[in-house]
């Protein structure tokens, strides 16, 4: 297992992504109940168009503006707006290619897609609309971030920092998650525990289950 400066010492790390799957668990079911099975269509919509045309142009990216529930009245709308699609599809074809290269782990991955990103506007801070652009490209590799988010692993006392590159760390931390979880972690993918750190986030008050083989899992 990759460590990085914020990984805690290895046998108290552990023991958090152990613990932790006592709240991802009913913490996915909430989100699988609360949320409509409709909701990601707009997502899985933009997706499906990646996975064949291997970019995303301003109209897939307006999409998921509304699908984060961003505010499209910034600047940086203006800018991207004002780019031509052409420039803006050959810099997320790259980072299609950079988040689907199996010969990089996860986290490499994420973070070289994460850095081309980087160059259009309104993606050099935050990594809200940037990471559901590098999980659109690769929906069963990449993981969504936002605050909710955040604010759950904090709760978890899982470290993440906003320091550079915590787009990359992000995604090592549901490595690590997946790794410590053993048969709890069985089928699940990172975008799965991204949606249960998401729906902890909006229900600070998710209760761990109360079943320690956690057959209620799925």
């Amino acid at each position: 297992m990759k460590t990085t400066t914020e990984t805690p010492g290895g046998n108290e790390f552990a023991a958090l992504c152990r613990h932790a799957w006592d709240t991802l668990i009913p913490a996915r079911a909430g989100y699988l109940a609360d949320v409509s099975p409709h909701y990601d269509e707009v997502f899985h919509d933009v997706a499906q168009r990646t996975e064949y045309t291997g970019s995303l142009g301003k109209t897939d990216i307006a999409a998921l503006v509304v699908w984060k529930r961003l505010s499209a009245q910034t600047r940086w709308v203006t800018a991207l707006m004002s780019l031509p699609d052409t420039h803006v599809r050959a810099v997320t074809e790259r980072a299609v290619t950079a988040v689907r290269d199996t010969t990089l782990t996860r986290s490499e991955a994420a973070r070289t897609g994460r850095g081309i990103i980087w160059e259009l506007p309104g993606f050099r801070t935050g990594d809200a609309l940037a990471s559901a652009i590098l999980t659109a490209a690769a929906p069963k590799r990449m993981a969504v971030y936002d605050q909710r988010v955040q604010h759950a692993l904090d709760t978890l006392g899982l470290p993440l920092t906003p320091t550079p590159g915590r787009y990359g760390r992000y995604l090592q931390l549901l490595d690590d998650l997946l790794h410590h979880g053993a048969a709890h972690a069985d089928g699940w993918t990172a975008r799965d525990i991204d949606t249960a750190l998401y729906w902890m986030g909006a229900n600070p008050h998710t209760p761990a289950t109360p079943d320690p083989d956690h057959t209620a899992s799925r």
